[in-house]
């Protein structure tokens, strides 16, 4: 059975996030979505509370589970047993900087770590939670982008 990382901060969790993750549940066994803490980034929520919106947002897919973990990806697959990382990819701009990290996470895993990437459905190209983040901070509607109850977190982080 291969178990499967998809990582990202989901800060807050997007539709497109929704849709590589039912996809990547369907394709695979077993599939841990990772909240990886990133430093270079000053989160909406925090970790708990990305954790359970993940949770809410997963809770009829019987495969997949939630987890969080500080520092390195590669670290967070070996902890999980994880043979591959999935990461979605909006548009050409993605590849680049997603290629360099799979290649790098091959290195220091050595070898034992593929990446797998999945092109986010169309409609979801253009989305990315730091857009859902600005658009919500000036009381702009983010019900297209996220779920309601999503939505109603955001909008209460801003008041």
């Amino acid at each position: 059975m291969e178990t499967v990382i998809y990582p990202g901060s989901f800060d807050p969790v997007t539709y497109g996030h929704i849709d590589i993750i039912k996809r990547a549940a369907a394709i695979f066994d077993d599939l841990t979505v990772c909240i990886l803490t990133n430093k270079a980034k000053k989160s909406l929520f925090t970790v708990e509370e990305r954790m359970s919106m993940l949770e809410e947002v997963v809770k009829d897919l019987g495969n997949v589970r939630i987890t969080s973990h500080e520092g390195l990806l590669v670290d967070c697959a070996k902890d999980m047993n994880a043979q591959v990382i999935v990461r979605g990819l909006r548009a050409v701009t993605d590849f680049e900087y997603e290629l360099q990290m799979a290649q790098t996470n091959r290195i220091i895993s050595d070898a034992n770590i593929d990446t797998m990437f999945l092109n986010t459905d169309l409609k979801y190209a253009y989305l990315s939670s730091s857009t859902v983040k600005e658009v919500a901070s000036f009381g702009g509607d983010i019900s297209k982008f996220v779920p309601d109850f999503v939505a109603e977190l955001t909008y209460a982080k801003y008041k």
